[in-house]
């Protein structure tokens, strides 16, 4: 068998990110193998920014998951989409950048054996890994491989949003990124120049002819080969039909937080007893592989327009190929955008320490899946609790690599959960019934009028919520019986020459969107595999409530004008 220094299971988010740092060392001979297909130049679907629906539920780019039936919604199967395809779910995703709240991180460092992750020590890779074209400062980076464009917003239904946001009692911010996340504001957006700025593109694409470099799509790893508790190499498919093994020096799993517990599974490094009883032997007994299961549930709540300001008769299809046109050969036009330009983020209530509370605002009235309600013009806003204490699992159902695990995520499963929830439902009212939006308001047309109690709020989102692709934590990283992963190394405890490094790593989700993140974390691996000395860590002050910090970075003159809503 062919040998390789690192062989990469996974070309997605963190895998493309790993790839560039880890062969940056000519000496180092790194694989990546990717089960999806190429995220070829001429794909529009990939790379227009508003073509975002059409690669989920395509099975040439889409994992098409489903959950378990979640008992707390009546039993629905919730479907869940994942990348498969370079670039991983960066190349199907909505786009949205949010590292999440600073003090995500320090609740991460609260963990034992997690002290290096706090904020102070994971800002530098969050910078190193940006080019923010807002302005780099000291919570922004300005010379890395992602840039960031943020939304222009300019759709008079976004003017009468952030007037609304104020008129509830909120303030705006400058950047949900920087110094206070905490507000209203533009978000900042993986589109460059009218394309999708996927991890593929930014980091696999400009170094993949490396002659250290190997990337092989349509290979879906099937295992790991080991020799007692030592990773040693992978076999796979390559094209659906040809078995090779390839030999490994470390295996770095990046297939995320579904592909690589299943895995570890496959592999006996899990629950013992659980994998005795589907034949599997144990290799090393991790209890917590594929427990501590976390995502983000969300639902839409649309309003019809009476004025013609939304960007729904742009999806009639006698428009469509003006949009391509104008987007293939201008990159500019409808399709340059993929419309979640603004949003933010709020406490739930008073004793909330910070934001749980998650909105994205959009110009129409729309569903992931294309389809619309019957009024022509609308808006809408997607929202969701972003600290949920409902913890699900994932297991494999036999030694199959090619049979997809049981998902389980326990939605709406916990008093805690129920009540965010109609919080969450009254607070996105209270903002669409501003004076603001009265202009353009035409009625709510979901949930509607018949949604008012806290009951029907309840039944209502067991209906109609939708994931919002967020899972995460099946593999954490810590120092407990139940953590998985090491955090000062990123190996797998228990096991020699294998490493994790995704979403599935993290002790818990963050506040927002996860791409960032991941791709933070790979960045913090790549040192900490290649044995690089850590960036150090940027003692900056970030915005806490409660705790008399200045709405805006200290030093800055609007702390003493008075400003509307409140802090």
């Amino acid at each position: 068998m062919k040998g390789y220094d690192f062989v990469i299971v996974g070309g997605g988010s963190a895998g493309c990110a790993l790839a560039n740092r880890l062969s940056a060392d000519p000496s180092t001979t790194v694989l990546v193998l990717e089960a999806g297909r190429s995220d070829f130049r001429i794909d529009p679907f990939i790379h227009m920014p508003a073509a975002l629906p059409y690669p989920i539920g395509n099975r040439l780019y889409d994992w098409k998951y489903e959950s378990e039936p979640e008992p707390f919604m009546n039993g629905r199967r919730v479907y869940h989409a994942r990348g498969k395809v370079l670039g991983g779910s960066s190349s199907i995703n909505g786009m949205i950048f949010q590292r999440g709240n600073p003090l995500d991180y320090e609740r991460w460092a609260g963990d034992k054996g997690m002290e290096q992750w706090d904020y102070a020590h994971c800002l530098p890779y969050f910078k190193r890994m940006e080019t923010c074209l807002a302005g780099a400062d000291a919570w922004r980076g300005g010379s890395g491989p992602l840039v960031l464009e943020r939304g222009p917003a300019t759709n008079p239904l976004f003017g009468a949003f952030f007037e609304a946001v104020q008129q509830a009692g909120h303030r705006l911010t400058d950047d949900v990124n920087g110094y206070r996340q905490e507000g209203f504001a533009p978000f900042d957006r993986n589109v460059h120049r009218g394309r999708r700025l996927s991890a593929a593109r930014a980091y696999l694409h400009p170094v993949i002819k490396r002659p250290n470099l190997t990337v092989h799509t349509l290979s879906q790893v099937t295992g790991l080969r080991m020799r007692g508790n030592r990773a040693v190499g992978v076999d796979y498919l390559r094209g659906g039909r040809f078995a090779r093994s390839v030999a490994a020096g470390e295996v770095i799993l990046c297939g995320g937080a579904i592909n690589s517990p299943q895995l570890l599974q496959l592999a006996g490094i899990g629950n013992a007893q659980e994998l005795q009883a589907l034949g599997i032997t144990s290799v090393v007994d991790l209890p917590g592989v594929g427990e501590n299961l976390q995502d983000h549930l969300e639902v839409y709540i649309q309003h019809a327009s009476k004025q013609p300001v939304s960007i729904a008769p742009w999806l009639k299809h006698r428009h469509k190929p003006r949009i391509g046109a104008e987007w293939l050969f201008l990159r500019r036009g409808v399709g340059a955008s993929n419309h979640f330009e603004a949003g933010g983020f709020i406490r739930s209530n008073d004793s909330v320490a910070y934001p749980n509370l998650m909105f994205h605002f959009l110009p129409i009235a729309i569903r992931y899946d294309g389809s619309r309600p019957a009024s022509e013009h609308g808006y809408q806003v997607h929202i969701g609790p972003m600290y949920s204490d409902v913890r699900g699992t994932l297991k494999i159902k036999s030694a199959d690599p090619f049979e997809h695990p049981a998902l389980r995520f326990n939605y709406l499963s916990t008093e805690n959960d129920r009540r965010e929830w109609i919080e969450m439902i009254r607070a996105a009212r209270t903002i669409l019934e501003q004076p603001a939006f009265a202009p353009f308001s035409a009625g709510e047309i979901s949930p509607g009028p018949l949604v008012e109690t806290d009951e029907e709020i309840l039944d209502w989102v067991a209906r109609d919520a939708e994931t919002a692709l967020h899972p995460s934590c099946t593999a954490k990283m810590g120092t407990d019986d139940m953590s998985v992963v090491d955090p000062a190394t990123m190996r797998v405890h228990g096991v020699e020459g294998l490493r994790v490094v995704d979403a599935s790593v993290m002790p818990y989700v963050t506040n927002g969107n996860i791409y960032a993140p991941v791709m933070m974390i790979a960045e913090k691996a790549a040192d900490l595999i290649a044995g690089n000395e850590p960036l150090p860590a940027l003692d900056v002050p970030f915005y806490r409530h409660g705790e008399g910090m200045p709405p805006y970075p200290p030093g800055d003159p609007r702390n003493t004008i008075t400003t509307g809503g409140t802090s």
